[in-house]
């Protein structure tokens, strides 16, 4: 039986969780220097959950949101998504363009300036995996969509339904000053995948 995150053990689970706790405190590093402020994280919260709760966990179907999509290739193959309330990512793009907030509305720079966000943040996740393991990963040029969190999930669920019924969810909170900015991240290796990380991980 190959392995999915249906059928790992309690260890192999801890993990996972572990190399999400690594990876967001990367992630929330990197963002730091790129807007030379200081970004505070909260202890992200590592959850496994079944495909159909994961629109309401980022504020139900019809949330506007950011989601950020990510194709991994090299030693292991599988996606990546980062999806973030559509409030937050206005409020990053205000600090990485030193903007007021005017409005809810993305303009094409802001767009552009959310997928380099986005490339870092995945870049983050993968150099810990890759730390972690001793493998080569490299991510593909990010795909950048607003609308609706239940039209966004509805991609990544068709795909991520491949290999199994269930997805590894981080919860983030990345905090500048009093503003929060809450995403979730996801990766799910392609079948077969997971069983090459949880060797290289010595869980298997």
């Amino acid at each position: 039986m190959s392995l999915t995150l249906d059928n790992l053990n309690s260890m192999q689970i801890d993990v996972f969780k572990e190399i999400g706790n690594i990876g967001a405190g990367n992630a929330a590093t990197a963002l730091s220097k790129m807007i030379a402020k200081r970004i505070d994280m909260d202890v992200p919260k590592v959850n496994i959950l079944e495909f159909k709760d994961v629109a309401e966990l980022v504020g139900g179907p019809e949330a506007a949101v950011v989601g950020i999509y990510f194709k991994v290739t090299g030693d292991i193959s599988g996606s990546i998504m980062y999806i973030m309330e559509k409030k937050s990512a206005k409020f990053l793009t205000s600090l990485l363009m030193s903007r007021e907030m005017e409005n809810d509305a993305l303009d094409e720079m802001e767009i552009s300036a959310l997928q380099e966000v986005g490339n870092i943040l995945a870049g983050s996740y993968l150099s810990s995996l890759s730390s972690l393991t001793g493998l080569t990963l490299v991510v593909s040029v990010p795909s950048l969509a607003v609308d609706m969190a239940g039209a966004i999930l509805s991609v990544p669920v068709i795909l991520f339904g491949q290999v199994g019924d269930k997805v590894m969810l981080i919860e983030t909170d990345f905090i500048e000053g009093s503003e929060h900015v809450k995403g979730n991240f996801f990766l799910v290796p392609d079948e077969d995948s997971f069983e090459i990380l949880l060797k290289s991980l010595g869980v298997i």
